[in-house]
């Protein structure tokens, strides 16, 4: 005969699998699976983490010869991942002073347009400070070409595509 406690905890286990099975996005059915599904994840996170640490980093050290925006701290910081079904991108844009950045949206935005990625869901603010989230997927622009091989974009090209619109925003911006 099985105790009200031992029910109890068992209950407690269910429930405690189940959210990690929702947190972790598992469609696993058994419980090993979703500690494994778990697993994978938190390994996933992990490599996360320290993709983002080197980027970081990168970004310090180029930072030090850069423009008079770099040195007062108001360069924006850009993070683009590709999505898991490798159809598009999240991009990330903060500038990172309290400075509204006049004009930064509608060039990146016309940075989009030029590497064929439309804009499929977006929060932007303007305010006091720039912040854009992003999401955006493949689709016809100027210089896309579904035959050509070079139209093939990554995550690292729409980076610098959005550095080298930033650059020359900022250029812009230290020339008024």
């Amino acid at each position: 005969m099985v105790s009200r406690e031992h029910k109890r905890a068992e209950a407690k286990l269910r429930d405690k699998l189940q959210i990690l099975q929702s947190v972790t996005h598992s469609r696993a059915i058994n419980d090993s699976s979703i500690v494994m599904d778990a697993s994978n994840y938190i390994r996933e996170l992990k490599q996360k983490i320290e993709r983002l640490k080197q980027e970081i980093a990168t970004s310090e050290s180029s930072s030090s010869s850069s423009s008079s925006v770099h040195q007062n701290n108001m360069w924006p910081r850009v993070s683009v991942e590709t999505l898991e079904n490798g159809g598009g991108f999240q991009v990330n844009i903060r500038c990172g002073a309290e400075r509204s950045c006049p004009g930064l949206l509608m060039s990146i935005l016309a940075t989009f347009e030029e590497l064929g990625l439309n804009v499929l869901e977006a929060r932007v603010s303007c305010a006091h400070t720039f912040h854009l989230q992003a999401i955006g997927g493949a689709g016809g622009g100027p210089n896309h070409n579904e035959d050509d091989e070079e139209s093939i974009i990554d995550a690292q090209m729409v980076k610098q595509a959005i550095w080298d619109t930033i650059k020359n925003w900022s250029e812009s911006i230290d020339d008024e």
